[in-house]
């Protein structure tokens, strides 16, 4: 095989990863495109020392690797948004769905903000936060024999 066929294979592949990692992001497939990403990497590596490569080949091997190396960049975000879930509005324009649970439920269930109360909206519910005063004080009476007893320390 020649080093031209060779890279357009480089080429193909790359596309094909592109579009499977798109319908990976996009729910209907179940797991990465792990199968294809090592047949493009494996090609990437191959070439990597470029000792018998033309100036040209060189040129498009380099313009290939750096394509792959911004897209799989912007998957491995978009996989960490995808485990993680949402942390700031600017990772919702990477657009990976399926993750961030709807405002109105995760205002009625949040921890922290509680429950929407009876005549309040999950917004008004949200704003308040829950909080709880707990105070300990040494008991009244003792335990005899206790080691917590002060009046039985040595």
């Amino acid at each position: 095989m020649t080093i031209d066929e060779e890279l357009n294979l480089l080429d193909q592949q790359l596309r094909r990863l592109k579009i499977e990692y798109e319908i990976f992001f996009n729910n209907p497939a179940k797991r990465p495109p792990t199968d294809v990403e090592w047949k493009v990497l494996s090609l990437i590596r191959k070439f990597s020392d470029g000792a018998r490569m033309s100036f040209s080949h060189r040129f498009r091997y380099n313009e290939m690797a750096q394509r792959y190396a911004v897209q799989a960049e912007l998957w491995r975000k978009k996989m960490r948004i995808r485990e993680e879930g949402y942390r700031r509005p600017a990772d919702a324009i990477l657009s990976v769905q399926g993750v961030r649970v709807p405002e109105e439920h995760e205002a009625k269930h949040h921890p922290v903000y509680g429950v929407a109360r009876k005549g309040q909206t999950a917004g008004a519910g949200r704003r308040q936060r829950v909080t709880s005063l707990s105070r300990c004080s040494a008991p009244a009476r003792w335990p005899s024999g206790s080691r917590l007893n002060p009046s039985t320390r040595r």
